[in-house]
């Protein structure tokens, strides 16, 4: 009887939304607290498809001002692009001070995507596993707080939320026909992540792994470890006071069927 109870009790104590919204407001703090020291932090979110990055970032954002964190997603590389030094069009969403930047997939891809599709040779991926940590720790000694989370989703979580991709209209558009070859090439990508970290799972950056197959929990759980690896405090909040109106009676507005107003039809 002691067991179940215990159940029950665990089982109330999570809940999705109340959880979600402490760490909102810790978040908020935190934003206010980067502000106030200048600190610049980059976060890189990498893993598979459908492994619940997007929603993690998603989240993470919504109680943020945007001015101060920035997602970054950027799309193929143009053909100038391609011939610039790898790191270079990254270095270019780096934050200032003050700001928070979220890398929704990074520099990573050439690790990953890339070294898999054939999109790059094996010596810009072997220069890559090279540079990359000394590229980061450079980052590190410039000042900046740089995380890195790679969520991990088992095969049958991921087969589930790939047929609720096609399935459903209203998120078709996150299935690309990069999703239907990587299908094909899950053990190349596998080998290809266990060499990344092989090579970049480093003192100074390490990769933090985040169990992903619960979407809500690994929400959660990564914005929670976010907030322990930059040490902050509780900002207090001066209290605002709204000033009286001015004495509008003297102007007279234009009538209100002047305007064209968009129809109510809720």
């Amino acid at each position: 009887m002691k067991t179940s109870s215990n159940n029950t009790s665990k089982k109330k104590k999570f809940n999705y939304d109340e959880e979600l919204a402490i760490l909102h407001e810790d978040l908020v703090h935190l934003q206010e607290w980067v502000k106030k020291q200048g600190l610049k932090v980059v976060i890189v979110f990498e893993g598979r498809d459908a492994s619940g990055k997007g929603g993690t970032i998603k989240r993470f954002t919504e109680p943020l001002n945007p001015r101060v964190c920035k997602v970054v997603a950027l799309g193929v590389p143009t053909e100038k692009e391609k011939t610039q030094w790898y790191f270079q069009r990254y270095v270019q969403y780096l934050p200032a001070a003050g700001e928070i930047v979220l890398f929704d997939r990074s520099w990573y891809n050439r690790a990953g995507v890339e070294k898999v599709m054939g999109f790059c040779t094996d010596d810009e991926y072997n220069e890559f596993m090279r540079s990359c940590p000394e590229f980061e720790r450079m980052l590190v000694r410039s000042g900046i707080i740089v995380l890195k989370y790679w969520f991990s989703v088992s095969d049958e979580e991921q087969e589930k939320r790939f047929k609720n991709r096609i399935s459903n209209p209203l998120k078709r558009w996150k299935f690309s026909p990069m999703d239907l070859e990587s299908r094909s090439r899950w053990l190349e990508y596998s080998k290809a992540k266990d060499n990344m970290f092989a090579h970049t799972d480093t003192k100074q950056v390490p990769w933090f792994v985040v169990n992903a197959d619960n979407k809500k929990k690994a929400r959660l759980n990564c914005i929670s470890h976010v907030l322990s690896q930059i040490p902050h405090e509780k900002m207090d909040l001066k209290p605002i006071k709204l000033p009286d109106l001015p004495d509008y009676k003297s102007y007279v507005r234009p009538p209100m069927n002047y305007q064209t107003f968009v129809p109510e039809k809720y």
